[in-house]
């Protein structure tokens, strides 16, 4: 289960990339061994994001 820190980062990040840049997101998942949420996006698939349970983008 997501942070609250990494649910306000994952929205910010889903509204910048759906209604401001206009791309599709493939995938939103938790990495089990570090806990980090991982969204991948782009028509290529080619923007990543990992968000730490502390709310930091890497």
């Amino acid at each position: 289960m997501p942070t609250n820190s990494q649910l306000g980062c994952l929205y910010r990040i889903c509204y910048h990339l759906t209604y401001r840049m206009l791309q599709p997101i493939h995938l939103v998942c938790i990495d089990d061994r570090t806990q980090n949420l991982y969204v991948l996006a782009g028509q290529s698939e080619e923007i990543e994001f990992e968000v730490t349970p502390n709310g930091e983008v890497l």
